[in-house]
């Protein structure tokens, strides 16, 4: 940061904090398992879309970063797939999660499969419900907002990121969302209004960016921008997506609200890129993840300038409550709670204790791995090919394979990525130079061997029916 916050910077962000708390903590809910996971099932329309919408839009810092640095092409990579997906999400997925009665993925790798699929299942979304990424973020925000020590921000951030949930369960979740949800976007629409009128519009952006930056590619080659399209497939297995389809009052709901969520990422994801673009315009940032809050800080009035930064901080935070509450659900409810009586007296007391080991495993990988895009990238290679499958499958029987394909599955299409991972880092002057083994993304031979797999699979299955 070039300059000091002015004080009435601070005071947006004070008061939030306050207030998130607040609505957190209040009316705790019940102690049933469900009602903790799920809300009791009662999500009407606009809390579903004020909790997905907000979950899904915490990497927030890395859109500024990744539009700073290559313009239009964030939206190309980071809005059109996800927009797709989404919409085949809502229109095939969503009504038959919602006509289900399990509480997560495992579960219905347990119900479906086998024991051993289910608990390989589990731990696999664990790691991909891990908000160490997300923590990161706000740790970074918090830091260049304080100027304190990066390891004390990261231990601040996800403490008033989880707190609440420890006691309110996903009810504190929706609650804070909506408010999260109306901080995000005001933020960015008076940070675009202000500077459409100061320096123009798309005339001014033209005149003053390289031609790249306006360009869908910003410059990478067509394997790279189809690596983000397959991640993008994550969509069919986000922990996120099917909780809140658990949570719909009806199929109809959930079919709906991500319907409308995609109309409302369209609009932020016009919001972000064109902030971003006149952030490449304005300042030079030696760190484009900060590219956001720093161009707030140089052109708004100070107590605008601070409601922006505490839009920042809730769109990040609103990302790691839900996603920690997600982990923490896949170790106390999928992992531990299997191994005890169903009149266990006090069942929500394996999830909290998750909540805790999820936020100690979150920090230290947000202060040893201190990269949102190498983490993003990483979770996603390793976790999609090996997942992607088996999830469709569970709504889809007549692609199911029997469960010993599955098992082989979740194991060797990990494993391939995993290998191909490593000897693309063993090649590579360092993390930030990746070289690719045999120039192939290491996700690719992960989602051909899962797809092998499911053929031989279906193939077997036929042939053991006869």
């Amino acid at each position: 940061m070039t300059t000091p916050l002015h004080p009435a910077e601070y005071l947006p962000i004070l008061i939030y904090l306050a207030a998130l708390f607040y609505l957190g903590l209040r009316n705790r809910g019940g102690n049933s398992e469900e009602d903790f996971v799920l809300a009791g099932r009662s999500l009407t329309l606009p809390a579903f879309v004020a909790t997905l919408v907000t979950t899904w839009y915490g990497g927030i810092l890395g859109v500024g970063e990744f539009t700073y640095l290559y313009g239009l092409s964030n939206w190309f990579v980071f809005g059109l797939p996800y927009y797709l997906f989404a919409l085949v999400f809502a229109f095939v997925l969503a009504p038959r999660i919602r006509s289900s009665p399990m509480l997560s993925i495992p579960d219905q790798f347990f119900r479906h499969y086998s024991r051993s699929v289910g608990a390989l299942g589990a731990l696999f979304t664990f790691f991909m419900t891990l908000p160490a990424p997300y923590i990161l973020m706000v740790g970074l925000l918090l830091q260049w907002i304080t100027d304190w020590p990066l390891w004390g921000c990261i231990l601040l951030g996800a403490l008033f990121s989880m707190g609440y949930v420890w006691v309110g369960g996903f009810r504190s979740v929706v609650r804070t969302d909506k408010l999260q949800f109306a901080l995000m976007f005001g933020g960015f629409i008076v940070l675009l209004m202000y500077l459409y009128r100061r320096y123009g519009g798309i005339h001014y952006l033209r005149s003053h960016l390289p031609p790249e930056h306006l360009s869908l590619t910003g410059g990478h080659d067509w394997q790279y921008l189809l690596v983000w399209f397959f991640i993008a497939s994550w969509t069919f297995i986000d922990p996120g997506f099917h909780q809140r389809c658990y949570a719909a009052r009806n199929p109809t709901t959930a079919r709906n609200g991500i319907g409308v969520s995609v109309l409302f990422w369209c609009v932020f994801d016009f919001l972000t890129t064109s902030t971003g673009l006149y952030a490449r315009t304005l300042i030079e940032s030696p760190m484009p993840a900060l590219a956001y809050p720093e161009l707030s800080h140089q052109v708004l009035p100070p107590l605008i300038s601070g409601l922006f930064l505490t839009g920042l901080l809730a769109t990040i935070m609103s990302t790691v409550d839900s996603l920690s509450l997600l982990a923490a659900i896949t170790l106390g409810h999928d992992l531990w709670n299997r191994r005890l009586p169903a009149t266990v007296p006090h069942p929500i007391r394996p999830i909290q204790t998750g909540l805790g080991i999820t936020g100690a495993v979150s920090i230290l990988m947000a202060l040893f791995i201190p990269s949102v895009i190498q983490l993003w990238y990483v979770v996603g290679t390793l976790f999609i090919p090996p997942m992607l499958l088996p999830v469709l499958a569970v709504y889809f029987p007549v692609i199911r394979p029997r469960p010993p394909w599955i098992l082989a599955n979740l194991t060797l299409a990990f494993g391939t990525s995993l290998a191909f991972l490593i000897l693309s880092i063993i090649q590579s002057p360092s993390l930030q130079e990746l070289q690719f083994f045999w120039n192939i993304q290491p996700m690719y031979p992960g989602l051909f061997v899962s797809v092998l797999l499911f053929v031989l699979g279906n193939s077997h299955k036929r042939l053991y029916r006869k």
